[in-house]
């Protein structure tokens, strides 16, 4: 054999050889991630001694003591100094409407009922606020966003008024606009109250309809009947609107009526040139509020890295819910068993598996549970603009939340996919347990923007957020779709959301975890970092 044949054989055996190195490395680590401890973390999260894990609460207190002596006990040094803690500083604010919503024109009046027709609150730090005959003005998407040359307050001065908005972006009932059926963050909630404030709205509500919003009217209801948790900022929120609300598809068709409009205005604010319709409506509300403020905390435990301690490779979970709420077939403890004691304890495993290591990484690995998210993303919206590692120096986040809980999948789907580099990590983990990656089924519902990882995306640290996958080994077609729709439709944010052993299956959600383990082991390892796709609007943010 010749030399020049000699030098890519020895090559390719070299890195054969470095490949199994790190397989055989991280075997040992991956077998500690395992049905009966993740199990019992999922059952001492969700039970309801831990009263629904909402902030403010006892169920925070039993929560975050929990996380943190798992922490301790696997010998993982503090995250932030010399503590497990981040205090985060938020105000708990009950909003609740002194009457009905009425609209009034010269042709009548409509009365929406607070929870079936309508839910309203404010951010604003203050025992009461009132809109006073505030003009109706539709809006349409209520967007303003240049690279696709779309604004719907053109031409139009809201001080003192209120928008009536659509949920979504244009992309979902035009393929040919925006990302098509993928969601923009211009579509999701938050940003519509966001741009409401901006243009100096004095409210901004939001028509829901289940399809564009992904979700059903009683998970608006259910998220807005209780107190609400806000960052606590310097000026108590009174750059925000002073009312912010939903309506239902009903009552939104009422008030174009009683506008003398059909509610066809709906279907044509999907154009460009559209512009924005005053109603010759007005509306009043007051809004009377019990307001708490007081300091939640995220948890975070660190693995230093053995060169580049620096640098680090972050895990993030959310181990809040909504706590106890209003009642559904008599139960009102929302225990968050899938979302996300699923995530909390996965986040737990990783941990465990990365202690089990015979060396440690050569880039820290931090993990961290936020608190928050069930209330905006707020726990992690706290760190990334109060890291405890630069953020230039954070390589990637990899998010846990809502993991698979009914079996094994060829494959994993990747939310967002096609936004990093990333994609590239989690295709190799998958090809190494005989599955592939699929992008998530319905971008429509805007899931790339709803959790943690995309605190760190508005940074331009990549984030990798996976969902379950959708072909079910030993099922037929559509299966494993249907029992995701089935959770979405008769358990997600709700009472019912209950770890039931009897039925769930853990070695779906098992596999999941090791491969994101894998992925994490192999960027705690490299001195690259991983870049954001030609195409992202997160790109601009890393540089």
């Amino acid at each position: 054999m010749t030399d020049t044949l000699k030098v890519p054989i020895i090559l390719a055996m070299a890195a054969t050889l470095a490949g199994s190195q790190a397989i055989a490395q991280d075997s040992t680590a991956i077998k500690a991630i395992n049905a009966s401890s993740l199990a019992q973390h999922i059952s001492i999260l969700a039970s309801d001694a831990f009263e629904g894990r909402k902030p403010f609460t006892r169920g925070e207190d039993s929560t975050i003591q929990y996380l943190a002596a798992q922490f301790k006990q696997l010998g993982l040094q503090p995250g932030n100094g010399n503590s497990y803690f981040q205090e985060v500083p938020m105000v708990s604010i009950y909003s609740k409407p002194a009457s009905d919503l009425v609209i009034k024109g010269n042709g009548g009046s409509v009365s929406l009922s607070y929870l079936e027709d309508f839910v309203a609150a404010t951010r604003r730090v203050q025992d009461q606020v009132n809109v006073r005959n505030s003009p109706l003005v539709f809006a349409g998407y209520g967007i303003v966003a240049p690279e696709y040359q779309w604004n719907d307050y053109k031409g139009l001065d809201v001080k003192g008024k209120t928008v009536i908005v659509l949920i979504n972006d244009p992309g979902f009932a035009d393929s040919t606009l925006f990302k098509g059926r993928t969601m923009t963050y211009y579509g999701r909630w938050t940003y519509k109250f966001e741009e409401a404030a901006r243009q100096g709205a004095t409210g901004v509500i939001i028509i829901h309809e289940t399809a564009a919003a992904s979700y059903p009217w009683k998970v608006v209801r259910s998220g807005w009947s209780n107190s609400k948790l806000y960052l606590q900022t310097a000026d108590n929120n009174q750059h925000r609107a002073a009312l912010e609300g939903w309506i239902s598809q009903d009552a939104a068709t009422k008030i174009f009526q009683l506008a003398g409009i059909s509610p066809d205005i709906m279907q044509k604010a999907r154009t460009k040139d559209f512009r924005p319709v005053d109603l010759h409506l007005q509306t009043s509300l007051e809004i009377n509020n019990t307001i708490k403020k007081s300091t939640s905390h995220n948890v975070l435990a660190v693995l230093p890295g053995a060169k580049r301690p620096q640098e680090c490779v972050v895990y993030s979970a959310h181990w809040d819910h909504f706590g106890i709420g209003e009642p559904v077939k008599g139960d009102s403890i929302y225990n968050g068993a899938v979302d996300n004691a699923t995530g909390t304890a996965g986040l737990l495993e990783l941990a465990t598996a990365f202690t089990r290591l015979p060396q440690p990484p050569a880039r820290s690995v931090l993990f961290l549970s936020v608190t928050g998210e069930e209330q905006g993303l707020l726990g992690s919206e706290y760190y990334a603009t109060h890291p405890t590692f630069a953020m230039n120096k954070i390589v990637a986040d990899i998010n846990l939340d809502v993991l698979n809980t009914f079996g094994r999948t060829k494959d994993i789907t990747v939310i967002g996919k096609g936004q990093s580099e990333l994609d590239e990590y989690a295709l190799r983990a998958a090809e190494r347990q005989q599955r592939t990656t699929i992008p998530e089924a319905n971008p429509e519902g805007g899931w790339f923007f709803r959790s943690d990882h995309f605190n760190f995306a508005k940074k331009g640290v990549p984030g990798l957020y996976i969902g379950p996958g959708t072909n079910a080994i030993g099922h037929e077609a559509g299966w494993a779709k249907e029992q995701t729709a089935a959770y979405n439709r008769l358990r997600y944010h709700s009472p019912a959301d209950e770890f039931t052993p009897a039925t769930w299956n853990l070695e779906g959600m098992l596999e999941d975890i090791r491969l994101l383990f894998d992925v994490g082991y192999h960027l705690s390892q490299e001195s690259s970092f991983p870049k954001w796709k030609n195409g992202s609007e997160f790109k601009a943010y890393r540089k």
